[in-house]
């Protein structure tokens, strides 16, 4: 909204056309998103101990972690407002995938809001039925591939980029939907998963969210995607502005989510942000890429598979619990040198993955 009303004012006074520079957008984006999270970071926290919305620990988990019962959680609504106030504000409305990013953002954060008040007001530590939840998130993610597959103007928009390669293109065609519906769901379920411990999954949100906006940046500027001979994908930089907010938010959340956590962002915020990050690596047709920088996610979630699906077939358990985070926990690992490790992983992990951009 603000990025017309500067065009307007640019009229009057020319520096207001400095606004059209999508990097002091997104510049300006993160640092709207990052205020916001520190200002009202506070209040929120101290609003919901008064509501006595505590986080609900199970009692078969790692037992050290009873201690964190009663901590505040559904700290993601602070994050999702942040970035969709940052996103609204200095991103352009009417781009259509800003509208499909803050459809996911939204959608993905009420499934979440729904399934903490379950936990924390009616007391029930499982929340939402899983098969309610996946369904819901399923409907939501189908809807939003078939909004871009139908969407789709260029071949390019619905292939498969192979990283390394310069013009190797896969055309999904109608796979597209069931494809995109996979990366939205999956990425949505991983970071969900992934939050566990103090600051685990906000940090390599942080930097995938950095991460793709790199790229985001690179695919929707027509020079630089030549030089780097990678697909142009008009419009993708806008994008840009989005991905910042959720830079922003995330490091203002992390002041307070920090080991020891004074707030839990919730389902309302890992949920929403896994899909935030899944559905932005779809329109740049980045997943390949995406899938490997996140791969503390992919991790996390395949050891839940790998537990779950070994155990009905077995009767044994591979790791001592899933996820995996909890596994070296009861291995004696202090939960600082995890979430820091685990972070060292996801910088690597990126810097890789940021790399492909030039090695073709």
């Amino acid at each position: 909204m603000l990025l017309w009303l500067t065009d307007w004012l640019a009229q009057f006074e020319a520096g207001f056309a400095v606004f059209n520079y999508l990097t002091l957008r997104a510049i300006v984006s993160l640092l709207s998103a990052l205020l916001l999270s520190l200002v009202f970071g506070p209040w929120v926290i101290k609003k919901v101990s008064n509501l006595q919305l505590g986080q609900v620990v199970r009692d078969y988990g790692v037992q050290e972690h009873l201690k964190k019962t009663g901590t505040p959680t559904m700290g993601g609504v602070l994050i999702i407002l942040s970035i969709a106030i940052a996103t609204i504000s200095w991103g352009n409305p009417a781009n259509r995938y800003i509208q499909v990013f803050l459809l996911v953002l939204v959608s993905f954060g009420l499934i979440g809001l729904y399934d903490d008040i379950r936990k924390v007001l009616f007391k029930d530590p499982e929340g939402m039925r899983s098969r309610i939840k996946f369904l819901l998130q399923s409907i939501l993610a189908l809807v939003v591939a078939i909004l871009l597959f139908t969407g789709a103007t260029d071949p390019v928009h619905t292939s498969l980029i192979i990283p390394f390669f310069k013009d190797v293109l896969v055309p999904l065609g109608a796979w597209y939907v069931l494809f995109t519906y996979f990366v939205i769901v999956g990425s949505s379920n991983a970071v969900n998963m992934t939050d566990g411990l103090d600051g685990l999954a906000i940090v390599p949100t942080i930097g995938l969210a950095g991460a793709l906006a790199i790229f985001a940046y690179a695919q929707g500027n027509y020079q630089i995607a030549s030089y780097l001979n990678i697909p142009y994908i008009a419009q993708t930089g806008e994008l840009v502005v989005p991905c910042a907010a959720i830079v922003g938010a995330s490091i203002g959340f992390l002041w307070f989510n920090t080991y020891p956590a004074q707030i839990f962002m919730g389902d309302v915020g890992s949920l929403s942000l896994g899909a935030a990050l899944g559905v932005v690596a779809v329109m740049i047709r980045q997943e390949i890429v995406f899938a490997f920088m996140a791969g503390i996610f992919v991790v996390e979630a395949l050891s839940v598979i790998i537990q779950v699906g070994w155990y009905k077939y077995s009767g044994k358990r591979i790791f001592r619990m899933a996820p995996i985070h909890h596994h070296f926990e009861l291995l004696g690992w202090p939960e600082p040198r995890i979430i820091v490790r685990f972070w060292i992983v996801t910088i690597i992990l990126i810097a890789i993955g940021l790399a492909t951009l030039k090695i073709r």
